[in-house]
């Protein structure tokens, strides 16, 4: 059977939009050197090390933190602040300084291009686990609905959340494709919901196999994605 031509194109963010792994690594050391200037007695105490390892173990008390790992990291850091004896005044302000070094992402280079010219295409959405801030990063208005897990308070691979942004969006499941980098989150999530899936595969590799997932399609970059999507648009291939 012929699939159906989609009507809405849904995204993952971190690690499909743009690298993540170095962001985090260097909002945690500026986050540290934030602390460390108006809270001495919590980066004495504890490294940056120390502080992933805290909200590690923190989250294996309350796994229901994995929807909201913004939650997570302030809940983990009121105790270490409570624990040393440091002015609880500071927390606001220490968080509101992490999401301004997390928000400091920089686009894979096929991604801004390809973007533009698919939202002429398709209606597109974001589902995410993260904390990004669409419009602090300038792609807000690509985006007729962006549902973090946050503010859902479930998250990906649970098929609620795939759900509920067709919802939003008006849609069936049957009649989005989401895009993500992670198998088990975006791929096998988005499909246990009914959507197709495709995963972005920049590093390449078979992962997918070891993993006993099937992708509907397997994407390298937006450019790769934007030829997939215009075969399933019945458009002519472009060379």
């Amino acid at each position: 059977m012929t699939p159906r031509r989609p009507q809405a194109l849904l995204f993952d963010l971190d690690d499909t939009m743009w690298p993540i792994g170095p962001v985090i690594a260097a909002a945690e050391v500026g986050w540290h050197a934030w602390l460390a200037e108006r809270a001495p007695a919590v980066t004495r105490k504890y490294s940056v090390e120390a502080l992933r390892a805290l909200r590690l173990a923190l989250l294996e008390k309350q796994p229901e933190l994995t929807a909201d790992l913004y939650r997570l990291r302030r809940v983990a850091l009121e105790a270490v602040f409570a624990e040393t004896g440091e002015d609880a005044a500071h927390i606001d302000g220490a968080m509101q300084h992490f999401n301004v070094l997390r928000n400091a992402v920089t686009l894979f280079d096929d991604v801004a291009p390809v973007l533009a010219e698919l939202g002429g295409m398709l209606r597109l959405g974001v589902v995410t686990n993260g904390n990004a801030d669409l419009e602090v990063i300038g792609l807000h208005h690509h985006f007729e609905v962006a549902l973090a897990s946050a503010r859902f308070g479930r998250a990906k691979p649970d098929p609620a959340i795939f759900v509920a942004a067709c919802q939003a969006m008006g849609v069936a499941p049957a009649d989005a494709v989401y895009v993500g980098d992670d198998l088990r989150l975006d791929v096998g999530g988005a499909q246990a919901a009914g959507l197709r899936a495709v995963w972005m595969n920049r590093a390449g590799g078979d992962a997918h196999l070891a993993a006993g997932i099937a992708p509907d399609a397997i994407c390298a970059d937006f450019h790769a994605l934007l030829a997939w999507v215009r075969a399933q648009m019945g458009e002519p291939m472009r060379h």
